[in-house]
């Protein structure tokens, strides 16, 4: 069974304007995304800025969103770390702080062989009971989990149970979703690109969009799901300015200044990330207006 279907929100953290984490508004992040029908909560993964918190941040952050979830809708705790035994770490820590996955990306950096990958993921899954989804976005990580190596993870590896894809490459994906036939579950790393992927049976998605727009995220994976994969295609296709928008600056510095606008307080960025040059907010302000979701 997977962890979830649908649509699975990349939850930003909140922070104050000294840096510190604003659990306050964490909290109420936390309530709008399930009040909102959002399918699960993906907590410290890139678009939680958990690239630059310590270790004990992070961990407190999951632990933290466990607890005010209350196992309402699944959380997925992103664990990854370009070090096997800092992902094995935190991987532990966040089934011990009630995580009900983890996703875990691939090692970045050190650029490891395929056989590395199968040796990391491997260890990180056996050192915890709960799901691990594996998450494949070469474009950050320097190296891409080839459909080979995804398809014997899952085979070999009983809690290895899917992956996020934000690859875009659909032979890639068509070739793994054949290997597995149904043995991998597949969520789309892209938000333009969630009704083809549920096309070749993915799972859903692990949405940026939905920080902003839960209710719609939600909506284009429940439509086809139902078998109304017209009203889910519009529903994807209305979306695509503002996903546009959002991905116009590296992610997440538009979705945190779109928040802001909306006044949810999302707060600033930890650096090396910079608040949006201005010419884009004008854009990502532009299409909030268009698709509803600002005045």
């Amino acid at each position: 069974m997977a962890v979830f279907e649908g649509a699975g929100v990349a939850l930003i953290t909140p922070f104050k304007e000294n840096g510190e984490v604003n659990y306050d508004k964490l909290e109420e992040l936390v309530e709008e995304q399930i009040a909102g029908g959002t399918d699960a909560i993906i907590a410290c993964g890139t678009t939680g800025e958990a690239s630059t918190m310590t270790h004990e941040e992070h961990l407190d952050v999951i632990g933290f969103i466990c607890d005010v979830t209350k196992k309402r809708i699944p959380v997925v705790a992103g664990t990854g770390s370009n070090c096997t035994e800092t992902a094995v770490f935190l991987s532990q820590e966040a089934e011990k702080r009630g995580a009900d996955g983890i996703l875990v990306v691939s090692p970045y950096y050190n650029k490891a062989t395929q056989k590395g990958l199968k040796a990391h993921f491997t260890t990180v899954a056996d050192a915890v009971t709960i799901p691990m989804i594996l998450y494949n976005i070469p474009g950050r990580t320097g190296v891409n989990i080839q459909p080979d190596t995804i398809a014997s993870l899952c085979r070999e590896v009983e809690n290895i149970v899917g992956v996020k894809e934000a690859t875009g490459n659909f032979s890639g994906i068509a070739q793994l979703m054949n290997l597995t036939d149904g043995a991998c579950d597949v969520y789309s790393g892209n938000d333009d690109q969630i009704v083809p992927l549920l096309s070749l049976g993915g799972k859903g998605v692990i949405s940026v969009l939905s920080n902003v727009a839960p209710r719609q995220a939600h909506e284009i994976c429940a439509s086809y799901f139902a078998g109304d994969v017209k009203q889910s295609a519009r529903l994807q296709l209305e979306a695509i300015p503002l996903i546009n928008a959002l991905f116009c600056e590296v992610n997440p510095i538009p979705v945190k200044a779109a928040m802001n606008l909306m006044g949810k307080e999302a707060g600033p960025l930890r650096m090396p990330l910079t608040e949006m040059e201005p010419e884009h907010q004008a854009i990502l302000e532009k299409a909030m207006k268009d698709y509803g979701i600002l005045a």
